[in-house]
């Protein structure tokens, strides 16, 4: 048993929730931006990171990001947060309260970005306790309706339970780069005006980023999903659920919660921020809290978390080559484009030039050809970006970063 505000709630992965709410709460979005996007070098920059840029969508990753959740939250009830340093990119592309953009001084995390994020809500909403949809903002989601669908499920438990609910994406692959949720599957349960066509089922575990035999196991035995990453809660609930499992940063959260929209707010975040402890939201809360649940998301979800990744957004030709960065070369289907492939296979180039490239007898490579930096790099040494870059600051080359 535990308190929960104005009455007593029954929580537990053996058990459905106690203790309904009523719906219809507000809902408000969390968007987080702040990631440094090395993986997508040269094209992404210390000053450009990956959610900036245009990658597999109509628009930057962030742009449709925002457009997507407004079938959801308004504009008014949409919170981007992101890097001090990318605050004037979000200002130029998106359309939300300049107050809803929220600054972090420097990166501690998913768990102190939601906390600060939480704080400022609960301020701004005061007894409301609305439902927050946590969400990243260099995602590809491709079936916005499904998406919604999802969500919109997620979102009645969450009216409904002192519940902290993620999405969860049905594997195509064993994937070794993502987290997998393993979930209860007799467990299946249904918020009250939603179908069963939309199941929840509570989360037995967690496991992060497996290997390959692992996660082979994981696609066989059927009841695992990716971890994708977004997350629904109520502001309360989440709130306590902070001061539970990461009292220290509850505790500075408290100190930055005191100072929400006074005068002296960027000062005490400037000052308190960088102190909280470095963690995540799955590894600080979601791994240890009792009261956790998943949505399915058969939306057609990618992170697109390296270069290698844009061979499952864009066409390939005849061998399984791919060509982004072109105007009119968006997926999924695009105009011709100047890059030639002669005897080769499985290459994905990307290039904003002007200008002709072409391949003779090569495979399993990426390509990018930006205005000062072409990058050719084997589809098996992509991880190795990192490397590279620590090479460039120690060689004095910081202009290229």
């Amino acid at each position: 048993m535990m308190w929960c505000g104005w009455r007593i709630c029954t929580v537990g992965r053996k058990g459905k929730v106690e203790g309904a709410r009523g719906m219809g709460l507000t809902r408000v979005a969390i968007i987080m931006a702040g990631g440094r996007g090395e993986r997508f070098w040269p094209l992404s920059r210390e000053h450009l990171p990956k959610q900036f840029l245009r990658l597999a969508g109509s628009g930057t990753m962030l742009q449709d990001t925002v457009a997507r959740v407004q079938s959801l939250v308004s504009p008014a009830n949409t919170y981007v947060i992101t890097g001090a340093r990318f605050a004037g990119l979000v200002r130029q592309q998106v359309e939300i309260p300049a107050a809803n953009i929220l600054l972090e001084p420097q990166g501690r995390d998913t768990a102190p970005c939601v906390g600060l994020a939480t704080a400022v809500i609960r301020h701004r909403f005061g007894d409301d306790d609305p439902v927050v949809v946590v969400i990243p903002a260099d995602h590809l989601i491709p079936d916005t309706a499904a998406f919604i669908a999802a969500v919109d499920t997620a979102v009645a438990w969450a009216e409904q339970h002192d519940a902290l609910l993620t999405i969860g994406i049905p594997p195509t692959r064993p994937e070794t780069g993502y987290g997998y949720i393993k979930y209860s599957p007799g467990s299946a349960l249904s918020p009250a005006g939603v179908g069963s066509d939309h199941p929840v089922y509570q989360v037995e575990k967690f496991t992060e980023k497996p290997d390959y035999d692992t996660a082979l196991q994981f696609i066989r035995a059927g009841h695992y999903l990716w971890n994708s990453g977004m997350f629904i809660w109520r502001a309360s609930v989440i709130w306590e659920a902070m001061a539970r499992y990461l009292p220290d940063v509850y505790q500075g959260l408290q100190e930055i919660a005191a100072a929400v929209d006074t005068p002296s707010f960027a000062g005490v975040v400037e000052g308190v921020f960088p102190t909280l402890e470095k963690t995540s939201i799955d590894f600080g809360i979601m791994e240890k809290a009792d009261n956790v649940y998943v949505v399915p998301g058969k939306f057609g979800w990618d992170d697109v978390g390296v270069w290698s990744a844009l061979s499952r957004v864009y066409q390939a030709d005849a061998d399984n080559n791919v060509v982004a960065g072109r105007p009119g070369s968006g997926p999924p289907e695009g105009e011709s484009v100047p890059v030639i492939f002669l005897d080769s296979s499985e290459c994905v180039v990307y290039c904003n030039r002007e200008r002709l490239l072409a391949t003779i007898g090569v495979s399993d490579l990426i390509i990018v050809d930006t205005e000062d930096v072409l990058l050719v790099c084997h589809k098996n040494q992509e991880q190795q970006l990192k490397q590279l870059l620590a090479q460039l600051q120690t060689r004095g080359l910081e202009r290229y970063m």
